[in-house]
């Protein structure tokens, strides 16, 4: 099989073209594992993000070719929360934002699409990334693949978790090597819930879809609620089908028929049924959850602490709107400078402990200093409460308190942590 050359790529905003190409032969199965280089045919920085550089560390974007995220479908759905597009336009961007404190310690980056084609070809190019020595391993894989990624990787990479926002990769299976920018659920529903009880919207109508990241999302919403103070006035289950006898189950006035409820709270991992339900329900009350009122990492409507800038320069990159997953992926590359600048010389165990130290900080467009917890890896950070039009709010709000960080009020603190790796 001969390996092929994907279309270029869009310009940067100094106007340099990027062409992907190969660098694993197709006997491995996989596609898509290069460094992105300038097309001027002349040194520029972009080709490995610094001139005269004294060091070169590799950058590898980790994502799977049949991600149901990315089909075609899905991405023309554009639901609220969901990725809007493959992240290597954000990674490139973090690049481009650190090209002046990467030129200040003479170190370069140098950026690799690495696809398997499958979650089962997935340790093959691992294991290829581990041997060419990628020391920078930006996960963009679903829950299981970011466990074979840890496991992979030992202690010669350090792993940022780009884009799964589940509580289990910061708890039961967390890792050493293993740093998450992408708000988890149990923070999402910590901001959300700090917004409704600060508005005394007290008693929510859940509706819950079928499936297990939906229970997961019931899950964060539960701990949210008793934390803050909010009722359940009730828990109904929804289910989009083609059969005529559950019909009724996807029937948003029926679902909504109470009337003893504040607000309705829809938890819908797959977002199909969610945007169905704003100005649907039996009663006149605000939707929240999975959609109309929604807890986000970030929008491109925020308009304070250098974010309209962050959106405009990703959108000339990407030719669309920055997402939360986007952000993610841009603050993982602005991490991996912060730490190359502290210690350019760590290894990455070295970066991990740098890192979760809490004594590194980056700017993430959204405010207050950012850094990583300890106990977790998980990145401390607003959450954005917002809608499809813009932010209404912020959280933590005004008024939560916490005895060390307010930021640690979102998401598990340390004495809840159930992760006992450390680097």
């Amino acid at each position: 099989m001969q390996a092929r050359t994907p279309p270029s790529l869009p310009s940067n905003r100094h106007g340099w073209r990027r062409t992907a190409t190969l660098a694993l032969g197709a006997a491995l199965g996989l596609s898509g594992l290069a460094p992105l280089q300038a097309q001027t045919g002349k040194p520029t920085a972009k080709a490995s993000a610094t001139v005269a550089t004294s060091a070169t560390d590799k950058v590898a974007l980790i994502s799977l070719d049949d991600d149901p995220r990315y089909a075609t479908r899905r991405l023309e759905q554009a639901y609220p929360g969901h990725p809007g597009g493959r992240l290597l336009d954000a990674v490139q961007l973090g690049i481009d934002d650190s090209e002046v404190a990467l030129r200040g310690i003479r170190h370069g980056l140098a950026l690799q699409d690495a696809r398997a084609t499958r979650l089962e070809a997935l340790p093959e190019l691992l294991a290829k990334l581990k041997q060419e020595r990628a020391k920078f391993w930006l996960l963009d894989l679903p829950p299981e693949g970011v466990q074979l990624a840890v496991k992979a990787a030992g202690s010669t990479a350090l792993l940022f978790n780009l884009s799964a926002p589940h509580d289990d990769l910061r708890g039961a299976h967390c890792a050493a090597q293993l740093l998450h920018t992408l708000p988890s659920h149990a923070m999402l529903q910590d901001a959300l819930v700090q917004y409704l009880a600060a508005r005394s919207w007290q008693n929510a109508w859940v509706l819950q879809g079928p499936s297990a990241d939906d229970a997961l999302l019931l899950a964060a919403w539960n701990r949210a609620a008793k934390r803050y103070g909010i009722k359940t006035a009730g828990i109904r289950a929804f289910k989009l089908s083609g059969d005529p006898r559950e019909r009724d189950l996807a029937n948003t006035r029926l679902l909504s028929a109470d009337r003893q409820h504040d607000l309705v709270t829809v938890l819908d991992a797959d977002g199909e049924f969610a945007r169905t339900l704003p100005y649907a329900t039996q009663q006149p009350r605000p939707v929240v959850g999975s959609n109309g009122l929604m807890p986000l990492a970030w929008h491109p409507q925020w308009e304070r602490n250098g974010g309209p800038q962050v959106s405009r320069r990703f959108r000339k990159l990407a030719g669309r709107p920055m997402t939360g997953q986007d952000w993610s992926a841009w603050i993982a590359v602005r991490s991996v400078v912060a730490a190359l600048v502290e210690q350019p010389q760590a290894s990455a165990v070295g970066h991990a402990q740098a890192l979760r130290s809490g004594h590194i900080f980056v700017d993430g467009a959204k405010g207050p200093r950012l850094s990583f917890r300890a106990w977790d890896g998980q990145l401390r950070q607003p959450v954005f409460l917002a809608h499809g039009d813009g932010v209404v709010g912020l959280a933590p709000l005004d008024g939560v308190l916490h005895p060390t960080d307010v930021l640690d009020t979102l998401g598990i603190d340390q004495r809840e942590s159930t992760c006992k790796a450390a680097p």
